[in-house]
């Protein structure tokens, strides 16, 4: 008895003794909150717990451009992230930071990982390719515009419940009566310069800016001064007159408003749903964006939102094997429709969207596909999506320009003209910047 004790005793500390396994780290910067938030936790928790060899730490690094400037501070000091989550806006900054990052692609390649990048949606996987056809980032919380709205507050102010208004004139008409019916803010929008001004332009299919809105080369000019913008931005700045448009912030801030019930119609990112479904009192409806049924070639298609995934370089090639293992994981259908159905992000892969609409998800929760089906229609060179150097300050400036058409201080024009001239100012600077 004595020596089989003494044979569990040395077992125990053999046990307790023997090194762990060593698993290697992956660090993931990200600007996710609330749900989204916790998404992202989760996606890191159940790939950790999917394998034993590698470990994906996420850490919120703040806003989308204070993670981008820690990442470059981090990458000069030599310990950048192994993954950066980076808007659609820096797309063009990250593809001429030469030596910062690897494209996905070719990290992929090298740790022998299948990669096809057919297998994703041709809106989304183009946005993040290079000339070259090699892709360059890993699409993940991709999104688009769309419409939310109300239906407790249109059922009181007698309008549809069962649709949203089609046409701006009909957003006009709707605010009217949710404001007759002592609604106090009708219709507002989140994320101004990407809704009112880049979406805006694709959905109408009109020209953001030359050279295929950036898409072809450096040296695109801004052209959203044009009759078409100036009527649109006249048209919201009546409406903020009138009370039927109240602006709530710049960002994502107005979705508070939204959220809440105070406000009853807003445009803004697919993305927010998950925050909809979860935290909404109120029985809501998901549409496409309004247009201008006068317009030559309108509806057309909304442009690609959210972020992709970027490698950083300078890591161990153990490492890369690590995020080429993780996004494979987060590629596969189950995990991407499962992401879909969760935060009205879109499934970036084909078969995510074949299995969730197999699901029978979108009809389940009508309005689930909008942001699907306004990205998969006809793509044109006026479409495709926008891509412009020193773009996070070109956002800033169509913040400040449009808020003093909101508060009645400059004219749509000249908010509009400013916007241009001072966009283009930054254009050549980055032009000049980065000539090879």
């Amino acid at each position: 008895m004595r020596f089989k004790t003494l044979a569990m005793a040395s077992a125990l500390a053999a046990t307790l003794f023997t090194p762990a396994f060593a698993q290697t780290e992956i660090q993931w910067w990200h600007s996710m909150t609330a749900v989204n938030g916790e998404w992202v936790n989760d996606l890191a928790k159940q790939f950790n717990e999917s394998q034993k060899e590698y470990k994906v730490i996420p850490t919120y690094k703040g806003t989308y451009d204070e993670s981008m400037t820690a990442s470059i501070a981090a990458f000069r000091a030599g310990n950048a992230p192994h993954i950066l989550q980076v808007f659609e806006v820096g797309t063009a900054t990250m593809m001429a930071s030469k030596g910062a990052v690897i494209p996905v692609a070719q990290v992929m390649k090298d740790a022998g990982a299948k990669f096809d990048p057919n297998a994703y949606i041709s809106a989304v996987a183009g946005y993040y390719t290079a000339p070259n056809g090699q892709m360059l980032s890993f699409p993940f919380n991709s999104s688009t515009t769309i419409f939310y709205f109300n239906k407790d507050a249109f059922k009181a102010a007698g309008l549809d419940t069962t649709k949203a208004p089609a046409t701006w004139p009909e957003v006009v008409a709707a605010a009217a009566k949710l404001k007759a019916a002592g609604h106090k803010c009708p219709f507002t929008t989140a994320w101004q310069g990407w809704t009112q001004l880049e979406s805006f332009s694709a959905w109408h299919n009109v020209e953001f800016a030359t050279k295929n809105n950036g898409l072809s080369g450096l040296d695109a000019r801004m052209k959203i001064n044009s009759p078409l913008h100036v009527r649109h931005i006249d048209n919201l700045a009546n409406m903020a007159k009138q009370g039927l448009f109240v602006y709530k912030g710049r960002g994502n801030v107005p979705e508070a408003s939204f959220v809440s019930g105070e406000c009853a119609m807003i445009n803004t990112s697919s993305g927010f749903y998950g925050n909809v479904a979860k935290n909404a009192k109120f029985a809501y409806g998901l549409a496409p964006l309004p247009y201008y049924q006068d317009v030559q070639g309108a509806p057309q298609n909304t442009v690609i939102g959210g972020a992709s995934l970027w490698v950083m370089s300078g890591k161990k090639p153990a490492e890369y094997k690590g995020v080429a293992e993780f996004f494979k994981f987060i590629s596969t259908p189950e995990v991407q429709s499962a992401s879909h159905k969760r935060t009205g992000y879109l499934p970036v892969t084909t078969a995510a969207y074949q299995l969730t609409e197999k699901s029978g998800f979108y009809k389940e929760n009508p309005g689930t596909d909008v942001a699907v089906t306004q990205m998969i229609r006809k793509v044109t060179d006026k479409s495709r999506g926008i891509r412009l150097g020193n773009y996070v300050q070109i956002r800033a400036i169509e913040d400040e320009e449009l808020e003093q058409v909101w508060s009645g201080k400059k004219s749509s024009k000249e908010a509009l003209d400013s916007i241009v001239k001072r966009g283009d100012e930054l254009l050549e600077r980055f032009q000049k910047a980065n000539k090879s």
